[in-house]
């Protein structure tokens, strides 16, 4: 278990390219959303799920994004303003093989940071990092204009650790945690990957 941390689950997307709520996909038998919160639970406390809306079919906890606000920034400040903890662990609702030893491992990373964020395939991973509520004041200040606001603007504010590919592969060898569903393929693909076992 993951103490002074808050699972945190973005589903407040508008899964324009999937063509319906990516949330609400059945996946293994459970509804994406669910799927991912299977896989939280044995290792946070608490676990809240932010939306624009509420979700009637959904059993967790929801903080709802303020209308002002826009894009996942909007999610992760109601998350860390409702979590109730020192740090929230912010993941896509779309991404259904998040790998439990590299969670656990980027949580050892935080001492001295307000972010631990992955790359992978050269690329940043916010929608699968930790955010410390120190963080909070930062995000406020970027998103007082009521304006979209991206990722790297809110990480440039404030201290993240960028975790690099090869220390992600000692525990997830094929970065499977970051293969995130957002067309119809890839939806496929997901699911003969779990199918085999992979």
């Amino acid at each position: 278990m993951i103490e002074d941390c808050t699972a945190l689950i973005l589903a407040g997307g508008e899964s324009r390219r999937m063509g319906k709520d990516k949330a609400n996909l059945s996946f293994s038998g459970k509804t994406l959303l669910q799927k991912i919160a299977s896989e939280l639970s044995p290792l946070f406390s608490g676990i809240i799920v932010s939306s624009k809306e509420l979700r009637p079919d959904c059993s967790l906890p929801q903080v709802l994004d303020h209308p002002e606000h826009h894009g996942p920034l909007a999610g992760l400040l109601a998350g860390l303003e409702h979590a109730g903890t020192s740090w929230v662990f912010a993941v896509a609702c779309d991404m259904p093989f998040i790998s439990a030893p590299l969670i656990e491992y980027l949580s050892t990373l935080r001492e001295g940071y307000d972010a631990i964020v992955p790359i992978a395939s050269n690329h940043p991973q916010p929608m699968a990092a930790f955010y410390s509520s120190r963080s909070l004041d930062a995000l406020r200040d970027l998103m007082q204009d009521g304006k979209a606001h991206s990722m790297r603007e809110f990480l440039d504010r404030i201290s993240a650790l960028y975790v690099n590919e090869e220390k992600l592969r000692e525990h997830d060898p094929m970065l499977k945690t970051f293969f995130d569903l957002d067309t119809p393929h890839d939806f496929e693909a997901a699911m003969g990957l779990a199918k085999a076992g992979k």
